[in-house]
């Protein structure tokens, strides 16, 4: 063990970790989860993360328990006999979240909270890395290594159940011969719309995958606000495409991600569940988030494409539509190339 570490814990049997966040963000933080378990295997791990998002973290075999919280719901908990904590770990900079943790663990890790009463109580407080200073799935291991707590990995953990596995294979039973079964990820979150590729350039792309592999079928994906674009898409290419946009749940769409024998998207949430699933795939980066910070780390079938001006950087106003359907057809062949999927 890790004498820092030990000096710290002295094995904490109970660990909590906060992480109230995006898709994209909860998942980051599982390689830091998969680090505290291999240095603390007997600890119970309990993770609380956004109730319509922590479920990304069900079933991971270093986790025992997962829940919901949120920072309202923070400033009522804790203050009776309860659940109590040896080690708190707590993402992110929600001060009611870092005062749950205070009342229920013994020892509190977090981020610099930018109030001193409240940073001088807990047990390590991490100052904050610079803007895009380090990888997306290294920000989270700060402050594990905080503890003493040497990294696992950085790659990204999922895990789609057999129930699950069994039930995107039925749902997808009249496109089983589909050969590639391709998914498309059409659009980001509303506030990062600026990430989004344009549809005439996926509408290229997918004229190109059906000139290629004829046989080829396109699932999209995506939340509602996506739905009626996904379907115009898919109405281009009729036997050829379904649209599962604003139809299934969280874990659904996972389900379904882990078929696939080719991923294409923008940077966003499915795509990180992608990164996770280690499936070929072909993410879409803005240069004011460009693959170096943000692309899947230890993927054996990641083809990331940049936008042209990632080297030099650029704001949100930069057009994606600068990523030509040509690069993306590059990685796409290069894709299939090295993973063909059996049959195909």
């Amino acid at each position: 063990m890790n004498p820092v570490a030990e000096a710290a814990h002295s094995d904490p049997r109970n660990i909590l970790v906060i992480n109230v966040t995006r898709i994209g963000d909860t998942l980051l933080a599982t390689p830091a989860l998969r680090a505290l378990s291999q240095l603390w295997p007997k600890a119970r791990i309990t993770f609380l993360g956004h109730p319509r998002r922590a479920e990304i973290v069900q079933h991971l075999p270093f986790v025992a328990e997962v829940g919901a919280i949120t920072k309202r719901r923070a400033l009522w908990r804790g203050w009776l006999c309860g659940r109590r904590w040896d080690l708190a770990v707590v993402y992110g900079f929600d001060r009611p979240l870092v005062r749950y943790a205070l009342r229920t663990a013994e020892k509190v890790v977090a981020f610099r909270q930018r109030d001193s009463a409240l940073d001088a109580r807990l047990f390590r407080c991490v100052e904050p890395p610079a803007f895009q200073s380090l990888h997306a799935a290294h920000f989270p291991l700060l402050l594990t290594r905080a503890l003493g707590v040497a990294d696992a990995g950085g790659a990204l953990a999922y895990a789609v159940t057999p129930a699950e596995n069994s039930w995107a294979r039925a749902t997808l039973a009249a496109t089983a011969r589909a050969k590639p079964l391709v998914g498309l990820q059409i659009a980001s979150f509303p506030t990062k719309g600026y990430r989004d590729w344009p549809i005439s350039h996926f509408e290229a792309l997918c004229v190109r995958v059906l000139h290629r592999w004829p046989d080829a079928h396109f699932l999209l994906f995506g939340g509602k606000l996506e739905r009626a674009r996904t379907e115009a898409l898919a109405s281009r290419f009729p036997g050829h495409a379904t649209a599962f946009a604003g139809k299934l749940t969280l874990r659904q769409t996972a389900a379904l991600l882990g078929t696939l024998d080719l991923y294409v998207g923008v940077d966003t949430g499915p795509t990180h569940i992608m990164g996770a699933l280690h499936r070929p795939m072909v993410a879409l980066y803005h240069c004011h988030s460009p693959s170096r910070l943000l692309a899947p780390l230890e993927h054996p079938c990641s083809y990331p494409v940049d936008h042209p001006r990632a080297a030099e950087g650029c704001g949100p106003e930069t057009p994606m539509a600068e990523i030509t359907v040509d690069s993306v057809w590059t990685r796409v062949v290069e894709a299939m190339t090295a993973h063909p999927p059996a049959g195909l």
